[in-house]
């Protein structure tokens, strides 16, 4: 029997029956609802908001978070697989999905109040309360200790002020986790759209993830109250804990994008005929597919061991940082190479090589560069910090 092009190793095998579930709804979800739109809403620079409510609809809201607040309560490589087939969609859906859950949720969850929890996380989870992850900012993303946005104490109140920038969803939020710094260190606050001195700006022009909303946040003297602080976290900790969650899900998401360009220059190298004979029948075709499939197998393993390692409490951030950096590498090299093997039709957003190499600039570069995580695992080596 031939073995599956998308996963040479049998990876699936090594999934539990409801970690395969989880998958197959999901990748039944991708391909009805969100390959034959993704396109067009990429084209259009326009976030597919309508697939909000069956996003969170399928539980895909907060999904590894407990059932107690409305969320699904599924394990750490189920979230994973979750991440993977909503890429082989588009990046924009799946940091759609990676923000509200690991950089809002979850810092609402692990940071938050009881009460701050029963407020925000079971609306969340049912695609009503949309949320943003405020942490990057204009001047640099790669060092956040240097973050310039403040906030001062004023009676019962927080006085915040500052920008940030590359807002995944800002646009589209009812509430922001804004970082900040205080004269206690950096702290995390959730500012509440149409408060006053609150505004958010689109960022256009962009060539990359344009089927997700990306914004500029600023804060001019907005008065935050003392219960939208996030009491049970100081310091860099607290933010760099999200991006860990965070993190942990890209490292799956690129490999639904390197299967999705895998599958499709598959299938038009085994039409298209040139000199006599199909494009798939030739020796260079051949191994640069052969290459990615080793690529995305590499990916696929690593991935896995990272979920259960997480799930096994036991999981480390360098352990994330080794695998972003090699499964983002690996995804936006596999669809540069796809868009080659199209020829002139890889150009156009009718094929998804082009969409996914171009969303993949950004998912390179954001929640920490290929360079940091590169210094991070040279750090871990060597024992020498050489940021």
């Amino acid at each position: 029997m031939a073995l599956n092009p998308q996963d040479l190793f049998d990876v699936r095998s090594l999934l539990t029956e409801e970690e395969r579930s989880v998958q197959d709804t999901v990748a039944r979800f991708t391909d009805e609802r969100v390959l034959p739109i993704i396109g067009g809403a990429f084209d259009e620079g326009r976030f597919p908001k309508e697939l909000v409510g069956e996003i969170a609809e399928m539980g895909l809201l907060g999904s590894s978070l407990p059932e107690e607040y409305g969320c699904a309560g599924l394990n750490s490589v189920s979230y994973g697989l979750i991440c993977q087939e909503l890429e082989r969609g588009d990046s924009g859906i799946r940091s759609f999905v990676s923000v509200q859950s690991s950089l809002c949720m979850y810092p609402i969850y692990a940071y938050g109040s009881e009460e701050q929890k029963q407020r925000w996380l079971p609306d969340m989870a049912a695609g009503k309360v949309i949320g943003c992850f405020g942490l990057t900012e204009a001047h640099g993303g790669s060092d956040p200790a240097t973050m310039k946005t403040h906030a001062r104490r004023d009676g019962d109140d927080w006085v915040l002020n500052g920008s940030k920038m590359w807002i995944t969803n800002g646009n589209v939020a009812d509430i922001a986790i804004v970082w900040a710094q205080t004269d206690d260190g950096i702290q995390g606050f959730v500012v509440e759209k149409g408060m006053e001195g609150f505004a958010a700006q689109e960022v256009k022009h962009k060539m990359s993830l344009r089927a997700s909303v990306t914004s500029a946040l600023f804060f001019d003297n907005v008065r935050v109250p003392e219960a939208n602080r996030l009491p049970n976290v100081k310091g860099l900790k607290g933010p760099l804990g999200c991006l860990t969650q965070a993190r942990y899900g890209i490292t799956w998401g690129p490999i639904g994008a390197a299967q999705a360009c895998l599958k499709e220059v598959l299938d038009y190298t085994g039409e298209r005929i040139l000199f006599g004979r199909p494009v798939a029948a030739t020796q260079s075709a051949q191994i640069k597919m052969a290459d990615m499939a080793r690529r995305i197998t590499t990916a696929q393993l690593l991935s896995l061991q990272l979920g259960r390692l997480k799930d096994a409490g036991t999981m480390k951030p360098q352990q994330v940082s080794l695998a972003k950096w090699n499964n983002c590498r690996m995804a936006i090299d596999i669809a540069r190479e796809c868009r080659d093997l199209l020829g002139g039709a890889g150009i156009t957003t009718e094929h998804a090589a082009i969409r996914h190499a171009l969303n993949m600039e950004s998912v390179i570069t954001y929640e920490g560069t290929e360079t940091v995580h590169q210094l991070v695992i040279g750090r871990e080596l060597t024992g020498i910090n050489a940021f």
